[in-house]
């Protein structure tokens, strides 16, 4: 009942706009009493009109916002770049793999409703008729991944995911319904909803992410003048194969393409000038590509070593370079002084590499959890790659 007033005028984002006819629909039948006081708006399909052409309907529909109830129904328009200060919840009624339009959706919900001077007698005084907004989500899963990603993405120089995540949440408090209450959830909780639901498959992309490795000219620029780095990656599996010289001949192309493109903005370029420049770019992105895959593959060793070491309060870091070197060499391939070495040379990604072992450890301990077994008991501390972050 607390939250009904809330759903006096909301926004229903649904998938499609079959989804949304339906939806009015079911509405509008005469078993659902309770629905038939609201005035359902279906701003989706070409007849609700192109972008703000959509909007005057639900203005309509609204009036002034305190004598009816309406609720919009949408798949994508009037989902950015407008204003209804009546709106006060949004119901996310369909699955979105994209934090930004999550969020974006839900901030339609949190423009100000109130009234400047309401009696005409005080020019500062201002009645608010909003004081809260919602968003509503009934698969917390999906909605606490977006949170957390969400809130990882903007503070993307914080070490520790979880203080990121607090950062969001001190102006977006998450509230779940426990089975008697609506109880707010910490930083902490969010991300152990978001990681315990997280499929092995999803865990893994983790790994595999280009975000992980540096691959620009700087970095090869780094290795090739180091010969130690150019021993230690020709050690990484297939590097060979990639053939002699991989790394100067994607530097020396990469100048060409930026040469013939500077070129092309004073003047314009011949034909043979175009169709070099387009097959050096093609070039040199397929041969930066092969050694970002090869980096990659190295990479996607690691878990395979977390699983096999028992240590969890430790950085990664130093499991593999004080604790169990000889088990990293084997699982990897490389030596301790290699991967210090790559490591120093900025080819590895620190900060989403701790993210990637924060979602790890988080996935290994709910895992190990669901099916009774408390894998670390007495465990204070998670030792990500770098750096150490409060378990609780």
């Amino acid at each position: 009942m607390r939250l009904l007033p809330y759903l006096q005028h909301s926004f229903w984002f649904l998938p499609n706009v079959a989804a949304c006819h339906a939806m009015a629909n079911l509405l509008a039948e005469k078993q659902n009493v309770f629905w038939h006081d609201y005035d359902a708006v279906v701003a989706a399909g070409a007849t609700a009109g192109i972008g703000l052409d959509a909007l005057p309907p639900v203005r309509e529909a609204i009036g002034s916002g305190f004598d009816n109830k309406t609720i919009t129904l949408s798949c994508g328009k009037l989902t950015t770049g407008i204003t209804v200060p009546q709106w006060s919840s949004i119901l996310m009624l369909r699955n979105l793999k994209s934090p930004e339009t999550y969020f974006q959706s839900a901030f339609r919900v949190q423009s100000p409703w109130s009234i400047k001077n309401p009696n005409g007698d005080d020019p500062n005084e201002d009645e608010i008729f909003k004081p809260v907004c919602f968003v509503f989500d009934f698969a917390p899963t999906r909605a606490l991944r977006q949170l957390s990603e969400y809130g990882i993405g903007l503070s993307p120089g914080e070490p520790n995911p979880e203080n990121a995540v607090k950062d969001l949440v001190s102006f977006l408090p998450v509230l779940a319904y426990d089975g008697a209450n609506m109880t707010q959830i910490d930083a902490g909780g969010i991300l152990d909803i978001a990681m315990a639901g997280t499929s092995a498959t999803l865990l893994a992309r983790k790994w595999e992410s280009a975000m992980l490795v540096n691959v620009d000219n700087d970095t090869l620029r780094r290795i090739l003048d180091n010969p130690e780095a150019m021993a230690a990656v020709e050690r990484i599996e297939g590097w060979r194969s990639l053939g002699d010289n991989i790394l100067e001949t994607i530097i020396n192309k990469s100048e060409v393409v930026k040469g013939l493109k500077n070129k092309a903005k004073e003047k314009d370029l011949s034909k043979k000038e175009m169709k070099q420049l387009t097959e050096e770019e093609k070039e040199f992105k397929s041969k930066r590509k092969l050694v970002q895959e090869k980096l990659i593959k190295f990479a996607t060793r690691i878990p395979a070593f977390m699983y096999l070491t028992d240590f969890r309060e430790n950085t990664l870091q130093d499991v593999i370079t004080k604790i169990e070197p000889d088990l990293f060499l084997t699982v990897t391939g490389l030596t301790v002084k290699d991967f210090h070495l790559l490591v120093r040379l900025k080819v590895f990604n620190t900060e989403h590499m701790n993210q990637a072992v924060f979602a790890f450890r988080r996935y290994e301990d709910a895992s190990l959890r669901y099916t009774g077994i408390e894998s670390h008991e007495g465990l204070t501390h998670y030792g990500l790659y770098d750096t150490v972050v409060a378990r609780e």
